[in-house]
């Protein structure tokens, strides 16, 4: 079994089952707890960097498994120092994450999928298509490898995790949790759920699903209008995921997990920044406990939307304010280098040196 393509991936195994192959290799079972300590606590790529398992048995997993492990292609720094990374993953993929640092966190965003099968108009990853769902470890590598980037570039270690890079997460449940599970977990990263928040362009289905499982991390809903007409243009996954839909599902998951919802909102000049649009926006949040972040626009080449005025955005804001919505206003970061929300997608310059 040399051959990569015939090994077992070791990280797409549970406990029990890499227990199983142990004892299939004539091995003590106890040694598969150490393994899989190494592989997502220690979060080591290497077998033969497992120091505690003899160099026979690190023969045997190197013979019959592989880890998959994501590597970085290229990084960018921003003025604001924000770091844009492209990763490429086992099979040449590309995606990409970014570390966001601010005067009282360091953010992780990471991406969920090899591109989007979600066409935003607004958002550079949906003129990309949509190539596969990524694994859990390879969601788990970003935040390990941007985690890393955070120690050695400003001597802190990351704080918080955002699923808001390439992908809609909730189309790619199983794996997504899964993720979350061994970055939360006492014997993975250990990081507080509280800390993660998960982005979703709103899959009425999966939202409930969400309530089902109970989840303890965050949940935000990239909302962009409270108006179906004006959604369905800049959003058309809202054709099968009407409002109405998306706030019963919502109302569901809050009954279901009492965790409040952030509403992420882009006033776009001209399209949804009048007062009648705020008004429709205060009516959606009366659903549940909320709050909104409006975003500012970063602009792709590929569509024609602009910003609204810092007027507009205040009036906006204020009003909301004036309902008793918790309201935030959110600058960009990393907009130099296409690190932005909404800016993701692989260029020629990250295909070339993936090449190289």
């Amino acid at each position: 079994m040399n051959n990569k393509k015939d090994k077992i991936d070791i990280r797409s195994l549970s406990p029990e089952a890499l227990q199983q192959h142990f004892i299939s290799m004539d091995e003590k079972s106890f040694r598969a707890k150490q393994v899989y300590e190494w592989l997502w606590e220690k979060s080591c790529i290497s077998f033969d960097e497992m120091s505690n398992i003899s160099k026979e048995l690190r023969t045997k997993l190197n013979d019959k498994f592989v880890i998959n492990n994501v590597k970085i292609n290229t990084s960018q720094v921003s003025a604001d120092k924000t770091i844009k990374n492209s990763f490429i993953l086992h099979d040449t993929h590309l995606i990409e994450g970014v570390l966001i640092p601010t005067t009282d966190r360091m953010t992780a965003c990471v991406s969920s999928q090899v591109g989007c099968s979600l066409t935003c108009k607004f958002c550079a990853t949906g003129y990309m298509d949509r190539k596969r769902n990524l694994n859990p470890d390879e969601i788990y590598d970003q935040v390990v490898l941007i985690d890393k980037q955070a120690r050695e570039n400003y001597g802190i270690p990351l704080s918080n995790i955002v699923y808001m890079g390439m992908g809609e997460p909730l189309l790619n449940y199983a794996n997504v949790i899964k993720s979350i599970e061994r970055i939360t977990a006492e014997d993975g990263l250990n990081m507080s759920p509280k800390r993660i928040t998960v982005s979703t362009a709103g899959i009425a289905k999966m939202i409930r699903k969400l309530g089902d499982d109970q989840v303890k991390f965050n949940l935000a809903l990239s909302l962009h209008a409270a108006n179906d007409e004006k959604r369905n243009t800049i959003m058309p996954i809202n054709e099968q995921n009407s409002l109405k839909a998306l706030a019963d599902a919502l109302k569901y998951y809050f009954a279901k997990t009492k965790n409040p919802v952030t509403y992420e909102y882009i006033i776009f000049d001209g399209v949804n920044d009048t007062l009648q649009d705020a008004m429709e926006l205060a009516r959606f949040c009366k659903h549940l406990p909320c709050k909104v972040n409006i975003i500012e626009y970063n602009p792709i080449s590929m569509a024609a939307f602009i910003n609204a005025g810092e007027d507009k955005v205040e009036a906006f804001a204020d009003y909301l304010r004036s309902q008793g919505i918790n309201t935030n206003l959110r600058r960009s970061r990393g907009k130099d280098i296409d690190a932005a929300c909404g800016q993701l997608a692989i260029n020629e310059k990250e295909k070339e040196v993936a090449k190289a």
